[in-house]
């Protein structure tokens, strides 16, 4: 069976419209999360963590603002 890591590198070769079809089905698999009892608190720690791993997963906000556009 193949890792994460080589599927999602895999995935990362696709074209981006199959990326988002792709990314919308993988969506649509996960349950529905209606309310979150700690608001949020806890994928933000989780988020902290993987960045201070790996500070290149993330981007600058200047990078954000030029991806969209801005």
């Amino acid at each position: 069976m193949a890792t994460m890591e080589e599927i999602e590198s895999q995935a990362m070769r696709l074209p981006e419209s199959e990326r988002a079809t792709l990314a919308g089905r993988l969506l649509e698999s996960l349950p529905a999360v209606l309310f979150e009892e700690d608001l949020g608190v806890a994928e933000a720690m989780r988020r902290d963590e993987e960045m201070d791993r790996d500070p290149s997963a993330g981007i600058t906000l200047e990078e954000l603002k030029a991806s969209l556009g801005r």
